[in-house]
């Protein structure tokens, strides 16, 4: 539950963090746009579903950043002392859940598509991950807004079967398609995955809190927190990862546009 109260330096944590977030995914956004012609067209599409997804990103957490700003206010001077909730305002969670629905599913079509499997191969794996990704989200988000603890561990429950699945879709029938990765991105696409299990893994954690009887202020600013480091982690650093096995592939497949890239050393110890 939202708290009523919030002292300054839980307001100050959480201002800050959204912030954090906020230029995190823009300015990889912007970078990611700036780097797209250092890739080869084959692997642009990635690249641009990481930057639609920062893109999404840094557009909900400005509107989450002024939803907060709105929902707790201050009367004392220079804003050092509590923060109360607004009267006529709330802080408004649906916000992630909206950019969680557009974004995870992207998450997987960028790591799928970077990958520059047959278009077959490639189908095949979008219609798996995509709708259990899209499912999981729809169902985390009632038990999110319930105030029941039941209610609220039956779809955290139902919502881990989608989550489950896709675990077993990327580290098991995934793997089948890293054997045909170069050798220098094979090592980097394994660990992403865990990079988004490590990420993902935040989030039922902080789900997890009210049933575990972890409330008041001090939990809400933990679950907000840990909502914001998982998402620099699994849109902007994992995107900036993207980009970096983009690089790679690009370099194996075209020489040329590798010695037009890389430093003189770098094309030696390549050679």
């Amino acid at each position: 539950m939202i708290p009523d109260i919030l002292s300054h330096g839980q307001y100050e944590t959480v201002y800050n963090f959204l912030s954090l977030v906020i230029a995190s995914q823009l300015f990889t956004a912007v970078f990611l746009v700036i780097a797209l012609p250092r890739i080869l067209p084959r692997y642009r599409q990635a690249i641009t579903v990481a930057i639609v997804v920062c893109g999404i990103a840094a557009y909900h957490y400005f509107r989450i950043f002024d939803s907060f700003k709105a929902a707790f206010v201050t009367d004392a001077v220079g804003g050092t002392g509590d923060y109360s909730q607004a009267v006529g305002a709330g802080f408004n969670e649906g916000y992630r859940y909206v950019d969680w629905l557009l974004t995870v599913p992207l998450l997987l079509v960028e790591l799928v598509a970077v990958l520059a499997l047959a278009r077959s191969v490639q189908s095949a794996l979008l219609r798996r991950l995509v709708p259990a990704a899209a499912l999981m989200i729809i169902l985390g988000y009632p038990g999110e807004i319930s105030g029941d603890n039941g209610l609220r561990g039956l779809f955290g429950l139902l919502s881990t079967i989608p989550f489950a699945y896709i675990l077993f879709v990327l580290f098991v029938q995934l793997s089948k398609s890293l054997d045909q990765q170069p050798t220098g991105v094979r090592r980097i696409l394994s660990q992403l995955r865990f990079l988004l299990l490590l990420s993902w893994g935040v989030y039922p954690i902080a789900y997890l809190l009210p049933l575990l009887n972890i409330s008041g202020a001090d939990a809400w600013v933990f679950k907000q927190v840990g909502y914001s480091v998982a998402d620099i982690l699994a849109k902007a650093v994992y995107a900036v990862i993207i980009y970096q096995v983009a690089r790679i592939k690009s370099f194996d497949d075209d020489p040329a546009f590798a010695r037009d890239e890389l430093s003189r050393d770098e094309v030696a110890t390549r050679s």
